[in-house]
């Protein structure tokens, strides 16, 4: 997806960050969180650690889904991928946050979301840093789903792939990727690339 044309300068400063302060091009094959193998390293946390370039990013998805209508009342998604993110769109469009653990604390309220509470009624933008398979986006999902909330919309800072925008198609969500393997003109991953 491209985002609209009235976006096309805050996209390409993003773009710029990432590949300047966050992405590698590595001669040897690594293996991601995925399981899936790769050249290419993008480090979304390390690229938008200045205040100023994380607003950029979250006033951008923040934007992105308002241009389609859609209206929400609170921002997460899995810890550590989604939790500037949740912190700044909450900030900026002045929503509830929270964060989805990866498991349940096991002490105090034993909790897998943690912030504001989220149930029947919720209309909820769910986030992430950098999508390659949307393993993690989806146990957000689940963990979302599982509240009664009500899922709106789906937004990413980088995807590297198209396997998660065919998943939330799947599940009548509209998805929103900042930037995209193409726009950073490297090979999509999840398409059974190997380590050779």
């Amino acid at each position: 997806m491209t985002p609209p044309a009235e976006f096309a300068q805050e996209h390409d400063q993003l773009l710029e960050v990432v590949r300047a302060k966050g992405y590698q091009r590595r001669d040897e094959a690594f293996q991601l969180a995925s399981g899936e193998y790769s050249h290419d390293f993008i480090d979304a946390k390390a690229a938008l650690s200045h205040g100023r370039d994380l607003t950029v990013a979250c006033d951008l998805m923040l934007k992105l889904v308002a241009a389609d209508g859609i209206e929400f009342d609170a921002v997460g998604g899995l810890t550590m991928g989604a939790d500037h993110f949740s912190h700044g769109i909450a900030l900026l469009g002045q929503k509830h946050w929270f964060v989805v653990r990866k498991a349940p604390k096991g002490r105090g309220t034993n909790q897998l979301i943690e912030g504001t509470a989220i149930g029947q009624g919720t209309r909820v933008l769910l986030v992430d840093d950098v999508v390659t398979t949307g393993g993690s986006i989806l146990k957000a999902y689940d963990a979302v789903q599982a509240t009664g909330a009500q899922i709106v919309a789906a937004t990413t800072l980088v995807d590297r792939g198209d396997r998660a925008s065919r998943d939330m198609q799947d599940r009548d969500v509209p998805y929103y990727p900042v930037i995209t393997y193409s726009d950073l003109g490297i090979e999509p991953v999840g398409q059974g690339t190997s380590a050779a």
